[in-house]
């Protein structure tokens, strides 16, 4: 228990137990995984194995047919057949046999009568066997069988033997046939790397296995999928893969090819693999006990100063508390250091703007208000007091009449912009986001700026390159709008420009020359988009310039102090970020940056 009372001692078997566990189940999980792996590609591996050696025997089969199709058409086997003299037959068929490489080449007459068998009585006795797929022929049919033998089995087709085309007059049959013995188990083995064996009947015939384990291996000739066997070299999957199914063999006798497949030699590659993962785990678990050991050392030591001093400030909350490290300590470290200097300055943070959020809230809630009241809404309804007195006289002409009217009218025009721009500031923004091509919205902006009001054209610049940005491009005009008229203004206030100036001037983004009274640049900006409004007016203060963006401020006569606020929460609610730079009498510069995609 004294070892899990300590902050050191819970780190440290936290740690190692986390490691040691991490590393068994991930040493477990891979296990599993490898083995199971293996597991499938030996069952991939089997059942590949079966298909290639049907369609090997298929292949083959299909040659021997098309073989005994053009040796049964050629005129000089004809010819010999007509003769119904077995010695005739005998030299053609046995240069045909050797052509071939056939284990059994068999010939007969009209009548079914043999002229030539190859190989002595036991294969007359097959010829016996066969006589349906003779009588077959006979009829005009081919047909193919498999015959079992004492060493194999044989692959027998069978082919009409006939003249003319049109009503064909039958002389004979031919049949050819291979064996599936030894030997052909061997070439499938060199091919596939698999023992494979024959069988039929219930009974192996030929096959790649020693002979005395055959009957072992008989008894899963007619296994549905992969079984298991356990031979005397090890243990094996077997697949029985049927080779035929001829019409009137039962189902428990038909041609089969067992494949084995060595499930030892496959599980005996894993066994290095295993091996070098305990290995590796064991190595892990150790160098891990050590690392956490030594972590809860480094941790624990230098965190205590930490823990106290911060312990103490939460519970009196005296943020003056502050960290003190002994350099001299033996666990003290960069890290550390920097944590409490951290803590330290958080804290001098924390207070300092709790101190300035009390006095700006104060300020903000008389200021702000009594500024908007009194500045602007007080000079528009004195104005249309004094409207309404000069009304009140029988004896005002039309024309003051007029002028009266039209200064009541302003002066709501006035109201009613400054109500708005306050909801505005006030309300919630809600964006649509779309694509949008800055360089089209710097085009509209400026012609909108321009049509507000008279006031120095507006030089467009734009990048070709820049790429489309996702924003809500009415809410992003709008901001962009604000500020072009608020640099026209102040254009106008250094340099007087006629009302009926040149119109706005589009340039390449590679121009130069004299820069514009004012512009509006698009360009690419470390993956952003960039939009800058520059201006030659009178500039901005630096004691002002970090206040341009608070509302309710303006040192524009007539302003309400909140189209700059404004645009700045709408690009920062696009997710990009305006700032502004100046020079006082020589011009002002805002920059907008916008994420590609937001």
């Amino acid at each position: 228990m004294t070892l899990l009372s300590s902050l050191r001692g819970r780190v440290f078997l936290a740690s190692a137990l986390l490691a040691v566990l991490s590393i068994g189940i991930a040493l477990y999980l891979v296990n599993v995984r490898v083995t199971r792996e293996a597991e499938n590609e030996l069952e991939r591996q089997i059942r590949a194995t079966g298909a290639l050696v049907d369609e090997l025997r298929t292949s083959r089969t299909e040659t021997f047919t098309l073989m005994a199709r053009l040796i049964a058409d050629l005129p000089k086997l004809k010819a010999a057949v007509v003769t119904n003299d077995p010695p005739t037959v005998q030299d053609i068929a046995r240069d045909y046999q050797e052509q071939l490489h056939a284990a059994l080449v068999l010939i007969t007459n009209a009548a079914g009568e043999v002229l030539y068998a190859n190989g002595g009585p036991p294969r007359l006795d097959l010829v016996a066997a066969s006589q349906p797929p003779i009588d077959e022929a006979l009829e005009g049919h081919e047909s193919r069988e498999l015959l079992a033998e004492p060493d194999g089995i044989l692959q027998v087709v069978t082919v009409p033997i006939t003249i003319y085309e049109t009503q064909p007059e039958m002389l004979g049959t031919l049949s050819v046939g291979f064996r599936l013995d030894d030997a052909f188990a061997a070439q499938l083995k060199t091919i596939t790397g698999s023992d494979v064996a024959f069988g039929m009947d219930g009974q192996i015939l030929a096959g790649t296995r020693p002979r005395e384990e055959y009957p072992r291996l008989a008894a899963y000739l007619r296994e549905d999928g992969i079984s298991r066997v356990s031979l005397d070299d090890g243990e094996f999957e077997a697949l029985a893969q049927m080779l035929s199914t001829a019409a009137g063999t039962p189902e428990n006798s038909g041609p089969v090819a067992l494949i084995l497949r060595s499930r030892t030699d496959q599980l005996r590659s894993l066994q290095a693999i295993h091996t070098g993962l305990a290995v590796t785990a064991l190595l892990a678990v150790v160098l891990a006990t050590i690392l956490s050991y030594g972590v809860a050392r480094t941790i624990t030591r230098p965190l205590a100063d930490l823990t106290t001093v911060m312990g103490e400030v939460a519970a009196t909350g005296d943020l003056t508390r502050k960290i003190v490290l002994n350099p001299g300590r033996r666990w003290d470290d960069e890290d550390v250091r920097l944590l409490a200097a951290t803590f330290n300055t958080l804290t001098d943070s924390v207070a300092r703007a709790q101190r300035e959020i009390s006095q700006k809230e104060r300020l903000s809630a008389l200021g702000g208000l009594s500024t908007v009241i009194a500045h602007e809404i007080r000079n528009p309804l004195m104005i249309i007091k004094a409207t309404l007195h000069t009304l009140g006289k029988h004896d005002g002409s039309p024309t003051a009449l007029r002028e009266a009217v039209a200064d009541i009218n302003g002066e709501v025009v006035r109201l009613n912009r400054i109500v708005t721009d306050v909801l505005d500031f006030a309300r919630p923004i809600h964006f649509e986001h779309v694509p949008t091509d800055l360089n089209v919205l710097a085009r509209e902006s400026a012609a909108a700026a321009e049509s507000a009001q008279p006031g120095p054209p507006i030089s467009v610049v734009i990048d070709p390159a820049l790429a489309p940005v996702t924003t809500d491009p009415e809410r992003l005009r709008l901001a962009v709008v604000n500020i072009l008229i608020n640099a026209r203004h102040a254009v106008q206030a250094a340099v007087p420009v006629p009302a009926d100036g040149p119109v706005a001037v589009e340039a390449d983004s590679g121009s130069e020359g004299e820069k514009a009274l004012v512009e509006i640049r698009t360009e690419m900006a470390n993956h952003h988009a960039a939009l800058l409004i520059s201006d030659r007016g009178v500039g901005i203060e630096p004691a002002d310039l970090a206040h341009v963006f608070d509302p309710y401020f303006t040192t524009k006569r007539g302003g309400t102090g909140l189209g700059l606020a404004i645009a700045k929460n709408i690009v920062e609610g696009l997710g990009g970020t305006i700032a502004a730079t100046s020079v006082p009498g020589h011009g002002s510069e805002f920059r907008i940056h916008l994420p590609l995609m937001s």
